[in-house]
């Protein structure tokens, strides 16, 4: 499949917590489950493990691909997901 051909701000990294990244959400939208996560230059670096916190300070957790470290990033660094990967705010509210 590849890598899409736009992608968008996400999120930027917090800590790593157990092998996994935490991130803090900089875009107004939710992440799909299991969304594939990139770096700005595409380069793909895992899948959205987790959403949580309330809706107006989200967070997310990333599982790293294979050969990519969790500690080997470092806080604000950002992360990029396609644009069809996202929900709007609207469907989670009652």
């Amino acid at each position: 499949f590849g890598p899409p051909a736009t992608v968008l701000e996400m999120g930027q990294f917090v800590h790593a917590c157990e092998g996994e990244m935490v991130c803090e959400s900089i875009n107004p939208k939710i992440p799909h489950f299991n969304a594939p996560i990139y770096l700005e230059n595409k380069t793909s670096v895992g899948k959205v493990d987790e959403v949580l916190g309330p809706i107006n300070q989200l967070f997310f957790t990333i599982k790293p691909s294979e050969g990519i470290q969790a500690t080997s990033f470092k806080a604000g660094d950002k992360f990029y997901i396609s644009g069809e990967k996202l929900l709007p705010l609207e469907k989670f509210l009652p």
